[in-house]
């Protein structure tokens, strides 16, 4: 078929192109194919040695059985072009869903790795869950962040396997206060700490829903006034550990006010990202000054699709 074709000729290309790229760089984790062909919506992510291939739904016509042959033609393609072992290529089938349900397992094989990424050290899971542990379109933004670390008390909201924590400690920060809702995600926040040769005792691991840990907290007369804040939410969440239905548009300003009333510092600096495509920030709704749209500054060269997520940096 002729889109096989092209997707041999696409790939055979730009993994050459993207690998000299990265090379240069000195990254080791990064992405070849994205989508490029819209007869072959898959995409094409290199950590170290080890591929990860997500599939999204073909919206061509085709029977199942014509579905599953092509899909051992493409997976043999890349193996073929990339020159990986068989059981060094990983595939996963990604469907739109809400909320938690990108991290909910898929399987138990416990494959994880080491991946290197900013001169630093994350643990990747391959084959359990839907996303790796390491959001690579993140890359640049981890790097900025962690260049205003130095000194500050940091806090990183839904923060997941605390990467952006780990940049933080790198750039010198005082203290890093990570919440998240999964124990699973906090406990492995600090495998990466350990990893980097930072004692995870020295920082905060607080398993909490963010929107009640903002309420419950504000209370405290001694809470922790932070200097840098990292905010990357999901879209939308109905986890059965929460109270309430998390809406990123709806809830965003309650979010960053909240934070900015209760929890900044003077002169304070929070990042906001979320990756919700519709997504519409208006500067009126929100108490924080100098926003700054960073998305196009933080977009990775080797991620085709721009509109991956939106980036935006703030001062108090």
């Amino acid at each position: 078929m002729k889109h096989l074709e092209m997707f041999f000729n696409r790939l055979t290309r730009m993994s050459k192109h993207w690998k000299k790229w990265a090379r240069r760089r000195g990254i080791t984790c990064f992405r070849i194919y994205d989508r490029d062909i819209p007869q072959v919506p898959i995409v094409i992510d290199l950590y170290e040695n080890f591929c990860l291939v997500s599939e999204y739904l073909n919206s061509y016509p085709m029977s199942e059985e014509d579905r599953e042959s092509e899909r051992k033609s493409i997976r043999n393609f890349i193996l073929e072009i990339l020159q990986l072992a068989p059981e060094n290529l990983f595939w996963k089938t990604r469907e739109r869903k809400k909320g938690n349900l990108q991290y909910e397992k898929l399987d138990t094989q416990e494959k994880s790795i080491q991946a290197n990424e900013g001169g630093l050290k994350f643990k990747v899971n391959l084959s359990d869950y839907l996303d790796t542990g390491l959001f690579l379109d993140h890359r640049t933004t981890r790097d900025l962040f962690r260049k205003e670390a130095s000194g500050k008390n940091v806090l990183n909201l839904y923060s997941y396997t605390g990467a952006f924590s780990v940049y933080a400690a790198d750039g010198g920060a005082k203290k890093i206060t990570s919440v998240d809702l999964s124990q699973k995600y906090l406990d492995w926040s600090k495998e990466n700490f350990e990893l980097n040769g930072f004692s995870h005792e020295e920082h905060e691991f607080i398993r909490e829903d963010i929107t009640e840990w903002l309420k419950k907290e504000r209370t405290n007369p001694k809470r922790t006034q932070y200097d840098l804040i990292i905010v990357d939410p999901p879209t939308f969440s109905n986890s059965k550990k929460m109270r309430d239905i998390f809406d990123v548009q709806r809830d965003y300003s309650f979010l960053l006010n909240s934070i900015f009333r209760d929890f900044s510092a003077p002169g304070a600096v929070l990042f906001f990202s979320t990756n919700f495509r519709k997504f519409k920030l208006d500067p009126d709704e929100l108490l924080w000054e100098d926003i700054q749209d960073i998305t196009k500054q933080t977009h990775p060269e080797d991620f085709r699709n721009e509109k991956i997520r939106s980036v935006w940096k703030m001062r108090k």
